[in-house]
């Protein structure tokens, strides 16, 4: 039997949110200066952290570098502000929004 979402009425397998909060966020992506002269990129106002992890995994993968998440902020290691920016368009989050 298929579950009924009890605010919408509608089943709840119609129902994806996730495309219309990628849509909504405000990103913002610098490169700031780290300890000892290395530059890392980070990545603010993505609001899951369980979709921070995933972004942060795709990320290391297509740019071949480290990184870690905090909270909800992503942090790589090297000046990726550009590559960062093309693979969040790509997952769906809006150019207009990303601040690069």
């Amino acid at each position: 039997m298929v579950e009924i979402d009890k605010i919408t009425g509608l089943p709840k397998e119609l129902l994806d949110f996730g495309d219309i909060t990628k849509e909504s966020q405000k990103i913002k992506i610098r490169a700031m200066q780290a300890r000892f002269s290395k530059v890392v990129t980070v990545i603010s106002g993505i609001e899951e952290e369980a979709e921070a992890k995933r972004l942060e995994k795709e990320m290391k993968k297509k740019l071949a570098c480290g990184g870690t998440v905090k909270g909800t902020q992503i942090i790589l290691q090297g000046k990726h502000v550009n590559k960062a920016k093309e693979i969040l368009r790509k997952e769906g989050y809006k150019e207009e929004l990303i601040d690069a």
